[in-house]
């Protein structure tokens, strides 16, 4: 029976060397499928670090990781002690963002699914704090993600922030509809969940790509002016 997920991660942090931080283990996750292992500790690092920007760990915050990553009761201490690290660790989160985005530079997409999982994170109390903005903002540009990409992500997750379909699909606003069909068909193919597991992610991360296809299908709809 493989390991879970938490079972290696365990392990990973158990072969820390003594008085190694938790950003050490990045630097020997380097291929799949430790790459799961390695995403998973990234987002709850990164955010772990974005709940120090707003100054409150939330009970929705914590509640938004276990929607992710589905932790069960036993694997929770282990997922505390990754949270702890983090947040105690004297590394700022632009250290942590910057070896995630080495570890991952070969393979963008992860990068933009780790910033979508900690803007879930970041909204899971209601609340879009400035600090929080500044934050992911921060970290889009060291993924080097574009100032329209973090945007259109943005629009997505945030309420006070005009999702328009153009946005979504990121394309122009003067953009044709076959233009706006292309970005639709290739967006759908690049978020199936067969394209998300092939990109190292775990299983439990797959379920953020649920509402991003509704929100993709919806802007086509809205775009095309007819039914999915």
């Amino acid at each position: 029976m493989p390991m879970s997920i938490w079972t290696r991660i365990t392990e990973a942090l158990s072969a820390l060397a003594l008085g190694e931080g938790l950003a050490a283990v990045f630097d020997r996750l380097r291929s799949p499928p430790e790459r799961s292992v390695a995403f998973t500790i990234a987002v709850i690092a990164l955010g772990a670090k974005m709940a120090k920007a707003d100054g409150l760990v939330t009970r929705d915050e914590v509640t938004a990781f276990r929607e992710v990553f589905q932790i069960a009761e036993a694997d929770a201490p282990g997922a505390a002690r990754v949270f702890n690290m983090a947040r105690h660790d004297v590394a700022g989160f632009d250290d942590y963002a910057r070896r995630i985005a080495r570890m991952f530079q070969d393979q963008p997409a992860i990068l933009t699914d780790l910033i979508e999982g900690l803007f879930h994170i970041a909204m899971a109390d209601g609340t879009y704090h400035p600090n929080e903005d500044a934050f992911l903002e921060e970290v889009a540009r060291i993924f080097g993600l574009s100032e329209a990409q973090f945007h259109t992500l943005k629009a997505r997750f945030v309420p006070d922030t005009s999702p328009l379909p153009h946005s979504v699909l990121g394309i122009s606003p003067n953009a044709s509809l076959q233009e706006a069909r292309a970005a639709w068909r290739q967006l759908v193919k690049d978020n199936h969940p067969d394209a998300l597991v092939a990109r190292g992610l775990p299983q439990e991360a797959v379920r953020m790509a649920e509402k991003r296809m509704i929100d993709i299908n919806r802007a086509w709809e809205t775009l095309s002016g007819k039914a999915v």
